[in-house]
């Protein structure tokens, strides 16, 4: 909307909930709705689009009035793809590190100079916005694969045609729209057929499911397989015979490091260069965020949430920070973490925690109209030898500041926010 603004189109919009700091900058542009919610009054026959995102449900009235009088209606990425039609497109996606690869290669782009748009799912340091659209030649798409919107329901990815394109992992995601592991891995397989021709993907070559839907793909694309970096010590990596100095920890990282590279490389940024602008990158905000380093304690926020993301970020950690005892917090807050059929999905995912919370907001289950969890089948099915079950904000609050506590290294994963906790530590 603030990019439109700044093309010097005409926006007005609505929701029943702005936060911030997305409220003060629609403030200051002058385009923030005067009262909050859904008024049909507003639709008239002299808009051109209506943008419509996933949080506007299909009886929403203001897109029924949309519907009734014909207006040209488009979910979120086909605007960014109708946007950019014109623009060398890359499209970073796969179940993890979507963010964090996305947010690497930006960074190195910004640091060299170059003129580039972008959509990416969390706020960047150096970057005003999650999204810039412009006339610049080139974009970078954080590609997800959920629902593009109520009534254009594919995944968002199918809608970019990418030149040049990422796919990082495959790991069930997602389960109240796609109910199956095979529903879910079908989306990649027809993603495969929306490149653009001569396109060229970079793919991980570690997984084995990811690797089959390559190789039983006939697109006429260039197939490029990638691991990850060699960690040289706790602050380099080996590339080619070279040591070069990193800020970032995990072996994960290196994976979504040398996913950037190469897209970097097709690009036309060589290594040097590369590396150059990429040693000071510490991760994107709540990807392995530091909140705390005080007396030897470090405390880690990550917005980790799916089975395959809380394991390697769990195990990044631990293997980094090995000299010390890990204590790994989990909040379960979407709706697949929080469905007794997903749920088994966590097994052995905290492994690499010394000490395991698993932490839930009864709350949480209510508004998703979901059943409450049975605590002795949640144990099971992370299958800890050493983990609590808590559902009381103020008991997890309680049991991380207990001194037993203090000598632990604290990793807090969340997609949510813990129920407002202070994360003061």
């Amino acid at each position: 909307a603030l990019d439109l603004v700044a093309q010097g189109h005409e926006v007005t919009g609505s929701d029943d909930e702005i936060y911030e700091p997305s409220l003060s900058r629609l403030i200051n542009a002058g385009i923030a709705p005067v009262n909050f919610g859904w008024f049909e009054e507003k639709i008239t026959s002299d808009i051109d689009i209506v943008i419509l995102g996933m949080h506007a449900k299909v009886d929403n009235p203001e897109l029924l009035k949309a519907q009734s009088m014909g207006l040209n209606i488009l979910s979120y990425p086909a605007f960014v793809y109708w946007q950019s039609k014109n623009k060398k497109r890359v499209v970073i996606a796969g179940s993890h590190g979507k963010t964090t690869t996305t947010a690497m290669i930006l960074h190195v782009l910004k640091k060299l100079k170059m003129d580039f748009d972008y959509l990416v799912g969390a706020q960047l340091e150096g970057f005003e916005r999650m999204v810039r659209l412009s006339d610049a030649p080139l974009i970078i798409i954080e590609g997800d694969e959920y629902l593009s919107s109520a009534v254009d329901r594919v995944p968002k990815i199918h809608h970019y045609k990418p030149h040049v394109s990422v796919i990082t992992g495959i790991a069930w995601d997602h389960i109240n729209v796609f109910p199956t592991f095979d529903s879910y891995k079908k989306q990649f397989v027809l993603y495969l057929d929306t490149f653009e021709e001569n396109g060229t993907l970079f793919f991980y070559k570690n997984d084995e499911i990811l690797c089959d839907i390559v190789e039983n793909n006939k697109a006429g694309i260039s197939k490029i397989p990638y691991a990850g970096l060699i960690k040289a010590d706790a602050g380099s990596v080996m590339y080619e015979g070279n040591t070069f100095p990193i800020s970032i920890i995990g072996n994960h990282n290196l994976e979504n490091l040398n996913a950037a590279r190469l897209v970097c490389e097709s690009l036309g940024i060589n290594t040097i260069s590369f590396f150059g602008a990429i040693a000071d990158f510490t991760g994107a905000n709540k990807r392995l965020q530091k909140l705390s380093d005080k007396n030897g304690r470090l405390v880690f926020l990550d917005f980790a949430h799916a089975p395959s993301k809380v394991k390697a970020t769990t195990t990044a950690v631990k293997e980094w920070y090995g000299d010390k005892k890990l204590l790994g917090v989990l909040e379960l807050h979407t709706f697949s973490s929080l469905n007794k059929d997903f749920i088994p999905q966590y097994h052995h995912a905290l492994a690499g925690a010394d000490k395991a919370i698993v932490y839930y907001n009864e709350h949480t289950l209510k508004m998703k109209n979901m059943p409450d969890l049975d605590l002795q089948f949640l144990r099971e099915s992370f299958d800890h030898p050493d983990i609590s079950l808590i559902t009381e904000t103020d008991s997890l609050y309680r049991l991380l500041h207990e001194k037993k506590y203090n000598d632990y290294n604290i990793l807090l994963m969340t997609s949510g926010n813990f129920n407002n906790m202070p994360l003061e530590f």
